[in-house]
């Protein structure tokens, strides 16, 4: 495919004068600015001025640089990127679903009260909790809805417990999350196997001790709300004592949080819900079938124990009988996190990601993630170092140790990608593996895909050992070469300036 080496930017492409539409000419008298002064603009010229064939040709330009899932292996870990079915599209354009205004009365949508109030049922019976809101938009909204149940909790049996329990293996988010509901972050270190280390651990370069979960329980459980624990965590490993971490967290009335990101190696197999688990957020936007990028759109679903439902946000889709209403009068709830009902377009596509594959296809997808995880990690293991020797479920953490000895870095790597046409997965993430490279194919890919990707890397690695020069310039083929990412991240330019 040829590509043109620089596309100019749309504003650099404007002509004055020139139009992409013709408009009748006007019959009324023009309209007044009527706009106060401090809300107009400054310093900002109209908006560009092309034709209608410029416009075409420059977004269509860019969409051929970008990639997407629709492209081929989009292997970001922990980010879930599966293939879209084009079903669940048809399902949300469907005018009575995207036409609905959130302002209806509920005799008027009870088709979209049902809905929601069968994905509801459905992510009950997948996660082992009996209730569940739909509100939160994203998995850092759900993150931080559960923890406010949490504190909720606490302030409803009229104790203020200060303190989260967060592994260094967890989620970003996790500690953001609980710092912003106004919690201070204790962090748990993990053991040799990847798992959290209820003994204590010491550094073995620093010769620093990092408090264990049980020392930390003995010696602060009076102050602990609660623990967020992400299951698998982002090496991709299953943490077997969860069990035991929930009972020891109830003993001292502290909860269980459980990041649901990872969802999709548990949907069909496991329920959180079984094991303890007392709130977890649902990423709809991942494991069930929505890519997510570009900022949205996204859905949270929390779902939490009977001992929390009283405080879920309002309101909550409730059936009575044969009909359903939404129920405001929740006088013990912890608000609105959202505007109206959540991302409804999003519920739509889960929902019919769930029918559409029932119990039994939810059960197989997740296996087959896993299979295809350790069909990668198989074909890769000598090629690229493994911190944790530890069984992975639905995503493998490589790290770039044996690459480093020829000043290759994982950047360099992720870089060379581009040139063999995959799209790298996440790098320098979690941070307890330093180089990592976190892969996460998903169900969605044939093993001609997963084979083809794991020859690129495989090519990679031997042009590390051979012509390290060669990744140290990648991308080569692509129409944009390698950016100054520091001078990018420090210096951002993110306005066009006429000159």
């Amino acid at each position: 495919m040829s590509l043109r080496s620089r596309e100019p930017l749309i504003f650099e492409r404007s002509v004055p004068g020139k139009v992409g539409m013709d408009l009748p000419k006007l019959d009324v008298p023009a309209p007044k600015d009527t706009r106060p002064a401090h809300l107009r603009r400054s310093g900002f010229d109209a908006l560009p001025a092309c034709s209608e064939v410029d416009i075409i040709r420059h977004f269509t330009r860019l969409s051929k640089w970008n990639y997407g899932v629709d492209d081929g292996l989009y292997p970001l870990g922990s980010c879930t990127m599966r293939h879209n079915p084009r079903l669940n599209e048809k399902t949300a354009a469907l005018p009575g679903f995207a036409e609905a205004h959130p302002m209806a009365s509920a005799e008027h949508v009870q088709g979209n009260l049902a809905l929601m109030f069968t994905l509801q049922e459905w992510l009950s019976e997948l996660t082992g909790l009996p209730a569940v809101t739909l509100h939160p938009s994203a998995g850092a909204a759900g993150e931080l809805t559960g923890v406010m149940l949490i504190r909720q909790y606490h302030v409803a049996h009229g104790r203020k417990r200060r303190v989260i329990l967060i592994p260094d293996s967890g989620h970003g988010t996790n500690p953001a999350t609980a710092a912003t509901a106004g919690y201070d972050v204790v962090e748990l270190p993990s053991r040799e196997d990847g798992t959290i280390s209820f003994e204590d651990v010491t550094d073995p370069s620093t010769g620093k001790v990092r408090k264990g979960f049980m020392t930390l329980v003995q010696e602060i459980g009076s102050e602990i709300a609660g623990a967020m624990i992400t299951n698998p965590n982002t090496i991709g490993v299953f943490e077997y004592r969860i069990k035991e971490i929930a009972a020891i967290l109830h003993g001292i009335d502290a909860l269980l949080y459980m990041d649901g990101a990872n969802m999709n190696a548990l949907m069909g197999v496991a329920r959180p819900g079984d094991f303890g688990v007392d709130v977890m957020h649902l990423n709809l936007h991942k494991t069930f079938s929505t890519p997510h990028g570009g900022g949205g759109p996204g859905s949270g679903p929390v779902a939490c124990s009977a001992a929390l439902e009283r405080f879920l946000p309002r309101p909550v889709v409730v059936k009575e009988g044969a009909t359903f209403r939404v129920d405001w009068n929740r006088p013990e709830s912890i608000g609105k996190v959202h505007s109206f009902y959540g991302n409804f377009g999003i519920i739509v596509r889960a929902l019919t990601f769930c029918l559409s594959h029932g119990g039994d296809g939810l059960k197989a997808a997740t296996l087959r993630a896993i299979v295809n995880a350790n069909y990668i990690r198989k074909q890769l293991e000598g090629t690229y170092h493994l911190e944790y020797a530890t069984p992975t479920l639905h995503e493998i953490v490589f790290d770039d140790h044996y690459q480093t000895k020829h000043d290759v870095t994982t950047l360099d790597i992720a870089k060379r990608l581009l040139d063999y046409g995959f799209h790298p997965p996440t790098i320098y993430f979690p941070n307890i593996i330093h180089g990592a490279l976190m892969i996460e194919p998903t169900e969605s890919e044939s093993k001609d895909e997963l084979d083809a990707f794991v020859d690129a890397m495989k090519k990679i690695a031997k042009e590390a050992e051979e012509t390290p020069e060669l990744l140290h310039q990648a991308p080569t083929t692509t129409p944009i070469r390698r950016l100054d990412e520091t001078a990018a991240a420090r210096k951002p330019v993110l306005r066009w300036v006429k000159g």
